[in-house]
């Protein structure tokens, strides 16, 4: 073969290539290892270019649990979730997904088919306008039109997705884009653009704090997501401040470190939301003052001035009057106030041990009665039993609270639930995400009957890949904190909240091929504990408990958070 002929047939670097297999290899460049969906037929060119690379794809049997998944990747591993979905109820199915990742800043890119461009606007077959419809839920959104394009887009939605405040990021590809062939093969640089530390800021935080005589460490889970955790642990223990955590929060400060006073607000402890009505100071690091975290907001730390910093600048003085604003990247900026504060120690040794001995007299009982499964006990000693490689896939609900009060968290990746949404079902298909994100982690989703059942499709998925999730389903037969509620606060009229005629859950999960087994007393919680461990692959471990127990302590509505009801 001549020379002038192997040029011929050599492969040409700038060949025309269709929008999808660019989408693909933009999504190689990146470093995507994993990615979520349901194929369809507006997606279906991705699909087929997908074939071949070097992308891992996890086939969910729901849309939904796709976004929930490639969002608890995110949380585990710190790198953007990738979601793929097809046009119209695909797309639809996304947006509880999408929502869950907007209310707790987690990088998400969704990528979506549609239908081609030329019959957008004409209710073809499986249309929809998903962009209009998630344009509240969304942090960015882009509407792809000509296949030169993607590269670029791809990459704008990966920097916008993971810089600043994270988000969840749409990219919509209508079928003729990715059909349609460009010899374009590249996107543009986007520079990591670091807003630089407010150094007079800081001095006039630490100066504050210096005056305080009872100051107190409010943590957010924006310390999380801005990977200033290293730095934030290096604050508490220089200066000796105890803290309080939020629900997203937890474990950013191990929960069994010294002064650490646990979760505040409406499921907190009596220890964290008394040091908070009491505080003179609050420190507050990625946090936004949400509702369930302040309880009644006009008299929320009333004696308390506010030192906030955040990477948002919307959130600081958004509820509460800020004495100081610190806005920017939270590692430079907890560093630098921690520079400030060491040269001379702090003089709140009255107060840490004011705060550390009502925590100790307040602590969480486990004692109960009876001889039933109590699930404080129960997640106190799972947790415990599987050490610092813990990591809690929670949904939604009363198993919540109490993994959320009683789950001792060494680190912050190692709970993972759904803050700000609250959304139902998310457990099973964030446990999926958060062990193929950390296949060395030991993953246990921690469930409800009434959240289960919302995802329980995915057992098929744990199956078809072998991923040796945990599951630990709690079953009170039914919608337990609604019930609670309605017990407290409703007179007892138990609405449309009796799961009775729940399935068996051991059977369902054998016929999906998954191992299961039940518990029902407390004299096989041990065992049970350890068979679900140990097990080489999926498990289930159907628990029975008590459906009139409930989470306490509780802050009622329109109370605040010293006003705490507590049970028997």
């Amino acid at each position: 073969m001549t020379a002038a002929a192997a040029m011929t047939i050599a492969p040409d670097a700038a060949a025309p290539r269709s929008g999808a297999r660019l989408l693909i290899s933009t999504l190689e460049r990146l470093g995507v290892e994993v990615v979520f969906g349901y194929p369809g037929g507006a997606i279906m060119p991705v699909y087929d270019a997908l074939t071949g690379s070097s992308l891992r794809h996890i086939l969910v049997r729901h849309e939904q649990a796709a976004a929930f998944a490639a969002d608890a990747y995110a949380r585990r591993s710190g790198r953007v979730g990738v979601c793929l979905a097809t046009s119209g109820p695909g797309a639809t199915n996304l947006i509880t997904g999408i929502a869950n990742a907007m209310m707790d800043s987690i990088p998400v890119v969704c990528i979506t088919g549609n239908v081609p461009q030329g019959v957008m606007g004409t209710d073809a077959f499986q249309e929809i306008d998903i962009l209009g419809v998630t344009l509240p839920i969304v942090k960015h959104s882009i509407l792809v039109r000509d296949p030169a394009d993607v590269p670029a887009a791809i990459e704008e939605a990966f920097h916008i997705a993971a810089s600043g405040r994270p988000g969840p990021v749409l990219v919509d590809l209508p079928k003729d884009v990715q059909v349609g062939t460009t010899t374009q093969d590249f996107g543009f640089p986007y520079p990591n653009t670091v807003a630089a530390t407010d150094h007079d800021a800081i001095a006039r935080a630490a100066e504050a704090i210096r005056q305080a005589e009872r100051p107190l460490i409010y943590v957010g889970g924006g310390v999380k997501i801005g990977r200033a955790v290293d730095e934030l642990r290096a604050f508490a223990d220089a200066t000796g401040i105890p803290s309080v955590s939020t629900l997203n929060a937890l474990g950013t400060i191990p929960t069994d470190a010294p002064g650490a006073l646990g979760m505040l607000g409406m499921h907190g402890t009596r220890g964290a939301n008394e040091a908070v009505q009491e505080a003179d100071l609050l420190i507050v690091f990625g946090a936004r003052f949400d509702d369930r975290a302040t309880g009644k907001l006009a008299e929320f730390a009333p004696h308390a001035r506010v030192v906030h910093f955040d990477i948002d600048p919307s959130e600081i003085g958004k509820l509460r009057r800020t004495e100081v604003a610190v806005a920017g990247e939270l590692p430079a900026g907890i560093a630098a106030l921690t520079d400030h504060l060491t040269p001379t120690p702090l003089k709140i040794d009255p107060w840490m041990m004011r705060c550390t001995a009502r925590a100790a007299r307040t602590a969480f009982r486990y004692d109960a009665p009876g001889d039933g499964v109590y699930a404080p006990a129960l997640l106190k000693a799972i947790s415990e039993a599987a050490g610092d490689d813990f990591v809690a896939a929670c949904d939604v609900g009363q198993h919540q609270m109490w993994a959320a009060q009683h789950c001792r968290f060494a680190k912050p990746e190692a709970h993972l639930t759904s803050g700000g949404l609250g959304a139902m079902g998310f457990g099973l298909p964030a446990g999926i995400g958060a062990k193929l994100a950390d296949p060395n982690a030991t993953v246990v989703v921690v469930a409800g009957d009434g959240g289960f059942m919302m995802n329980i499709q995915e057992l098929a998925t744990l199956r078809r890949y072998g991923i040796p999730v945990k599951v630990l389903l709690l079953d009170n037969s039914s919608l337990g904190l609604v019930r609670q509620w309605q017990e407290l606060f409703f007179e007892q009229n138990y609405s449309e909240v009796d799961l009775s005629d729940n399935p068996d859950f051991v059977k369902v999960a054998e016929a999906f091929g998954v191992e299961a087994f039940r518990i029902s007393r407390r004299e096989e919680v041990q065992a049970g504990i350890a068979r679900l461990l140990a097990a080489d692959g999926p498990c289930l471990a159907h628990v029975i408990i008590d459906p009139r127990e409930n989470v306490w302590p509780l802050v009622p509505p329109g109370k605040n958070n010293a006003e705490m009801m507590e049970g028997a």
